[in-house]
């Protein structure tokens, strides 16, 4: 229990990350989102939340409002994902509108969302194995908590590679769009597993299953490219969403 009394401190910083990475996209355009943009960006905001609050309430003797929390939470863990696969279709609607207006979208070509679809479907598995993993383990703190911990990383680059490609727009408007939008998502990634695997050392996780998962599942997403390129995977998420 000791090792965990900062834990909720040490949440505060992907909370900040992942508020600085959506801040333009979702704020910059706020009243164009559609309805599923802000009910998912919402659940994800109270998701973050609430890792912040559960081991400051299990920590503080407080263990009741912790419980009660937890049920809470479930609730909330469903509408990430949930949500998150229901605006799957605006991604097909973006590919189309990019194909049709490809100077409107610069170095966004369609292949770009049909990667972005490719990773978040795996990613949306991941965190919900990660969840119902922290189900399972409720008795076990040490296995419980850090599958909670790994939701954190398993589901930040969406919201990280967006700042850091609003970041490498701003800075390449003079070449636009004749640049790798890529360089930046490969960042934001190699970031993600930075910070997973420092995570994990400092609370000795480095093998732990949920680090493997969130590790994983973010060096999947560094293969965005290739696999948004391929025939295969294009055929499949047309089939899937629309």
């Amino acid at each position: 229990m000791e090792r965990y009394k900062n834990l909720w401190k040490w949440m505060i910083i992907p909370m900040i990350i992942m508020q600085l990475g959506i801040f333009m996209d979702y704020w910059g355009d706020f009243t164009d989102n559609p309805w599923a943009v802000h009910i998912h960006y919402w659940t994800g905001t109270a998701w973050y939340l609430f890792l912040i609050t559960q081991p400051y309430y299990v920590t503080h003797g407080k263990l009741a409002r912790h419980r009660t929390n937890g049920i809470i939470g479930m609730f909330l863990a469903g509408g990430v994902a949930v949500t998150a696969l229901s605006m799957m279709h605006g991604d097909i609607v973006t590919i189309e509108n990019s194909t049709a207006e490809p100077e409107r979208f610069g170095p966004f070509k369609p292949w770009f969302f049909y990667g972005v679809m490719a990773i978040e479907i795996p990613m949306i598995l991941a965190f919900s194995y990660a969840v119902i993993q922290a189900i399972i383990k409720r008795k076990q703190l040490h296995n419980h908590a850090w599958w909670l911990v790994s939701t954190v990383f398993i589901i930040m680059y969406p919201a990280l590679g967006r700042g850091f490609g609003f970041v490498q727009i701003m800075t390449n408007l003079d070449v636009w769009p004749d640049f790798n939008i890529m360089k930046s998502q490969y960042l934001a990634l190699i970031l993600i597993i930075t910070l997973t695997l420092l995570g994990a050392y400092k609370y000795k996780k480095l093998r732990h299953p949920a680090t493997w998962v969130a590790v994983g599942i973010n060096f999947y997403a560094l293969f965005l490219e290739p696999l948004g390129k391929s025939d295969i995977v294009q055929y499949v998420m047309n089939t899937l969403i629309k």
